[in-house]
């Protein structure tokens, strides 16, 4: 008989106990009520990068000198310059100017190193393609500018920082 009691005390405080975990849990799931969801839309909606976001590197050709700083301080030795140096001036004139994306770690020690400010980071990060090839981009694909998401009235930008948050709720 002493036994049949000992199990009806252990059921009795598995009940409870299991009680209190079933209550435990719903609590967490009633704080996270009032969060942001984590999960976008991705085609439909878009985040917004951060100012320090590190995109596609943008490249002014009018403002390149053919200094090569940029291929110094590249890690990897990545933009190819070519240049010709012009005799009756004593100047190199730029003729090309190339980046592989495949390649490029994304590091921004060209951007930040460049004397003359030819090359920005931009807030693009959409360079998949469907051939390694296609990301070798020349001075006219560098050149162009970038489509902003901010100004694109088809794609729902999504706010992610504390401080973008607090402005939309103001």
């Amino acid at each position: 008989m002493f036994p049949m009691v000992t199990g009806f005390m252990n059921y009795g405080q598995q009940t409870v106990q299991t009680a209190r975990y079933i209550g435990q849990s719903f609590m967490i799931t009633l704080s996270h009520v009032n969060r942001f969801p984590v999960t976008i839309q991705y085609p439909y909606e878009k985040l917004i990068t951060s100012e320090r976001f590190r995109g596609r590197i943008h490249f002014e050709f009018d403002k390149c000198i053919a200094c090569e700083v940029c291929v110094r301080v590249c890690p990897i030795d990545l933009p190819v310059v070519d240049w010709k140096l012009e005799t009756d001036i004593q100047k190199k004139r730029l003729l090309n100017y190339s980046i592989d994306f495949g390649i490029c770690i994304f590091c921004g020690n060209c951007v930040e190193y460049c004397p003359t400010n030819c090359l920005s980071m931009t807030e693009e990060y959409e360079l998949s393609t469907y051939d390694r090839h296609e990301l070798n981009y020349n001075q006219i694909a560098l050149g162009r500018l970038p489509l902003s998401i901010i100004g694109d009235y088809t794609i729902r930008t999504v706010l992610n920082s504390s401080h973008h948050k607090k402005k939309a709720m103001e």
